[in-house]
């Protein structure tokens, strides 16, 4: 077990305020690897007044310079991806395949995005017989969740730094060693000090603490509904800028004349993926009733093939879920849905064999589940697909969009342009088209209570931008 103690503030590492500490817990045997400090309100304000005084001279850098900044920062990512990568293994137990892949490839990857953007970006236009500033909104607050620690750290951070914003960072207590690994690659990068500051601890003190305090600007905020509903009240109080990304229950709707088998292998794919922990998986599979049994068998058997395993193992798929109140609340939606009358098709609420100790939930398929059972209706977060039946494309439509949430979703069909205007008629932010694959650079955010504010590409930048016009 290592020892790490420090908040990473003003460009250097600092004793923490107080003497508490979090412990990192390894979710595939429940050993305690690590432990950090637990920063209190005083960490924010010293990490929040480095960010401000660190603001001037860094919004008033060249857009390129700051580009050329990120490009060092995404050099140092890079160099340590697989330390990166077995560091998010170790603690939040995803395989170390998905890990290197997407855990570090997607976040070196947007980096990279960004260091571009910040030298394209049209950050003065001319409107007629005005000029028109596109200037950094202040100093952001970002407070980011554990289901893509490092990713979501870099969606945030990366387009404020881009922008001309500085940042003070609250990363997840449950996967706090891959945020202080990021600050490490900030200070190898050479940015400069009081740009990026980092303050560990737990959401309800140093996560609320910074959500509040006058001296941040823009709250930028990942995680769930309920939680987000908080930040906002604290964030209005104040009349200050947030942007939430929140909670989903993507609906993957399989028109008739659909490839069946592509279609249902390719969703199960996306609800196991991360261990089910991914806020735009697509927990619901809409079937016509004509096909249903056909697709309950295909997902069934699909969903068998991902055999709980050793995270560092590179052949494994599906590790555990990220802590044991994380597995008490799948396990709990999973006995929910038996005791509501879904027809539970493998999987289920006990542990897999072999996996008593860890937070291992089963890969779980539900058959015959209605529009208005708990597992259709709210986020479940853990390897658990709901597939429900549809007799007419109007009753499809109803119950893709019959949640609160609006974030993802999927539509195939027999060609794209049917596919397309289904999809046209979702209310969600992002919709995959007969398998359409991700884009790092295409905006991501949700309708309804899925979130405010869009992240990624050039739609992710003008969330830390304000705007101020010249007449002339």
């Amino acid at each position: 077990m290592s020892n790490h103690d420090g908040m990473y503030i003003g460009g250097s590492w600092r004793p923490a305020a107080g003497r508490g500490v979090t412990d990192v817990v390894n979710p595939a045997d429940e050993q305690v690897i690590a432990t950090v400090p637990a920063g209190d309100g005083e960490d924010v304000d010293a990490a929040v007044r480095a960010a401000r005084a660190a603001l001037p001279a860094w919004s008033a850098t060249a857009p390129a310079r700051r580009g050329e900044h990120l490009a060092a920062l995404r050099d140092a990512l890079d160099a340590r991806r697989e330390e990166i990568a077995a560091t998010v293994t170790a603690e939040l137990g995803s395989p170390i395949g998905f890990a290197r892949r997407v855990h570090v490839g997607l976040p070196v990857a947007v980096t990279a995005s960004y260091a571009e953007l910040a030298a394209t970006y049209a950050f003065e236009e001319r409107v007629g017989n005005s000029t028109v500033l596109h200037e950094p909104v202040g100093v952001v607050g970002a407070i980011t969740p554990w289901n893509y620690p490092l990713h979501q750290i870099v969606a945030k951070v990366a387009p404020a730094l881009a922008a001309g914003c500085t940042v003070v960072l609250k990363p997840a207590e449950d996967t706090p060693l891959t945020a202080r690994l990021f600050a490490a690659c900030v200070a190898e990068a050479g940015l400069p000090a009081g740009v990026f500051n980092m303050v560990t601890g737990l959401g309800p003190v140093a996560g609320r603490a910074l959500a509040e305090h006058p001296g941040v600007d823009l709250v930028s905020f990942t995680g769930s509904t309920a939680v987000g509903r908080q930040v906002g009240a604290v964030a209005a109080g104040a009349v200050k800028r947030v942007a939430l990304e929140l909670g989903g229950k993507s609906a993957n709707v399989i028109l008739p004349g659909a490839d069946l088998p592509k279609a249902v292998t390719v969703n199960v794919a996306d609800v196991m993926r991360n261990a089910g922990q991914s806020c735009n998986a697509l927990t619901r599979m809409l079937v016509h009733a004509d096909r249903y049994e056909e697709a309950v068998a295909l997902a069934a058997e699909a969903a068998a093939s991902y055999v709980p395993g050793d995270p560092a193992d590179p052949e494994t798929r599906l590790g555990p879920v990220v802590s044991r109140a994380q597995r008490e609340r799948v396990v709990g939606y999973i006995r929910k849905g038996v005791a509501e009358g879904a027809r539970l098709v493998t999987g289920g609420p006990e542990a897999p064999e072999g996996r008593e100790k860890g937070h291992w939930v089963r890969p779980t398929v539900f058959a015959d589940v209605t529009g208005d059972m708990t597992i259709a209706q709210e986020e479940i977060f853990g390897p658990v697909l709901s597939v429900l039946r549809y007799e007419t494309e109007e009753e499809a439509l109803a119950l893709a969009n019959g949640t609160p949430y609006g974030l993802g979703g999927a539509v195939w069909a027999a060609d794209d342009a049917t596919a397309a205007a289904f999809a046209r008629r979702m209310d969600t932010g992002q919709v995959d088209v007969n398998g359409g694959r991700f884009n790092l650079l295409a905006p991501f955010g949700g309708h309804k209570q899925s979130g405010v504010g869009r992240e990624m590409g050039v739609h992710g930048l003008t969330e830390y931008l304000q705007t101020k016009s010249l007449q002339f």
